[in-house]
């Protein structure tokens, strides 16, 4: 397959499915109903002006025959005054006032024909507008309920165009919220450990405060470690008992 004819079957392709979903179904159905609708129009104007042709060509065939029957009358007097000159004429004009009616009899006959085809069209056509009107509306009201279920269905299940962007706003908020809280239990870790001055406290604390706190946490735990070695309680090694016994019992084992 040569690019062109790729490039082609690609841009049909998409164009074809753009259509589909831009296209309503609803919408398509009332326009092809619409359209029968102005078809039956025609066709009813269409037999209207058959009929109108069919009464034109019947009075001129009544007014022909009444001139005939006229010319019959004239003919039948002039013989009676024995002019047959004036009879010949008038049975000639006669003659071709016949001609004239059959023709027009032959068209009448030929209109009143057209005219039943177009009525029996009209007919049938208007009874399938009708069928087509009945269906429509059948669809139409299927599609909707489809398209409503389908909508409900998308919200309860949150994979709906509108309920994703409420689905995504909510896990960005979340989001959100997690790092924003990450980030303040950091800065209380950083504060906490002395990488970070706490602005709050005045006069802020310095390095030399800090070394001090370091130190006294340091003789805390000493402290701490000596009574657990000696089993006394905190208030005998507040008073400095447990320091001062700890080298005299070095030099009397020693002495022993």
């Amino acid at each position: 397959m040569s690019l062109m004819k790729r490039i082609s079957l690609i841009f049909h392709s998409k164009a074809n499915s753009a259509l589909d979903r831009a296209e309503d179904p609803r919408q398509t159905l009332d326009y092809s109903y619409q359209r029968q609708l102005e078809l039956l129009s025609k066709v009813r104007r269409g037999v209207a002006d058959v009929a109108t042709s069919r009464k034109r060509v019947e009075l001129q065939v009544n007014q022909l025959e009444q001139q005939a029957n006229k010319l019959s009358a004239q003919a039948q007097k002039a013989i009676e005054m024995g002019r047959e000159d004036l009879a010949r004429e008038a049975l000639t004009r006669k003659s071709g006032l016949a001609t004239q009616i059959n023709d027009l009899k032959t068209q009448h006959a030929n209109l009143q024909g057209e005219e039943e085809k177009l009525t029996l069209a009209q007919q049938r056509l208007q009874a399938k507008v009708e069928s087509f009107r009945t269906r429509k509306e059948t669809i139409k009201a299927t599609y909707t309920a489809a398209e409503a279920q389908t909508r409900i269905g998308e919200a309860m299940s949150g994979i709906g165009e509108e309920m994703g962007d409420v689905g995504l706003a909510i896990q960005r908020a979340e989001d959100k919220t997690a790092q924003l809280q990450a980030r303040a239990g950091a800065i209380d870790e950083l504060i906490s450990s002395g990488a970070l001055d706490d602005v709050s406290q005045v006069g802020g604390s310095d390095d030399i405060s800090r070394e001090l706190d370091a130190m006294s946490s340091q003789s805390d735990v000493e402290s701490e470690l000596a009574r657990l070695k000696a089993g006394k309680t905190p208030e005998a090694l507040e008073a400095g008992d447990i320091l001062a016994e700890e080298p005299r019992r070095t030099s009397t084992e020693g002495q022993s």
